[in-house]
């Protein structure tokens, strides 16, 4: 965060509601744990005062912990705003099998989206989260031989469209979601 990021960012979302004032605007915020408490992710961005609903990207229990990191997690979002995940996830190969701390796997993953949506869901005022990313796509850093092969595994679907065991936890849960939404 900066003067000159903040600055920007104003400037383009000015932009954005000239152009079209009917769409909601988010962006992917910054966040941090606090100091004297590491289980407790704080959202605080300046940014939050131009958007209309807050947004984040998380990755606990691939980028930041093991997936029983989102058992002890909270947030805490001072905005009275929505709050929607921009992305969270991890890799999966999809027809690769393990346990569920075997990396890569199936399974790994599939526990991933239950720890994170479990906790996510326990946030004030959240609406919803996407995954990071709908199907497996190409990507040259990602190198790992027999696993990667130059493609970013984070997808429910694999790159030839398969659902890996992820996409049926995201399915429940939004299953969920909609049997608890009043008619």
């Amino acid at each position: 965060m900066s003067d000159a990021r903040n600055q920007f960012l104003a400037r383009l979302a000015k932009k954005a509601r000239e152009l079209d004032n009917t769409r909601l605007l988010s962006a992917a915020m910054e966040k941090h744990y606090r100091s004297d408490n590491p289980n407790i992710a704080v959202v605080e961005d300046p940014l939050a005062d131009l958007v209309d609903m807050v947004s984040f990207n998380q990755y606990i229990g691939w980028y930041d912990g093991l997936p029983e990191k989102a058992d002890k997690v909270s947030w805490e979002i001072k905005y009275n705003k929505p709050v929607f995940v921009s992305e969270f996830g991890g890799d999966a190969k999809q027809g690769y099998h393990g346990d569920v701390n075997t990396i890569f796997t199936e399974e790994f993953q599939e526990n991933l989206y239950r720890k994170s949506l479990g906790m996510l869901d326990k946030i004030d005022g959240f609406v919803g989260t996407s995954p990071w990313i709908l199907a497996d796509f190409r990507s040259p850093r990602r190198q790992l031989n027999g696993i990667q092969n130059d493609y970013n595994r984070k997808g429910i679907f694999s790159n030839e469209g398969v659902k890996k065991k992820s996409f049926f936890v995201l399915k429940s849960f939004y299953d969920q979601k909609e049997k608890q939404t009043p008619q």
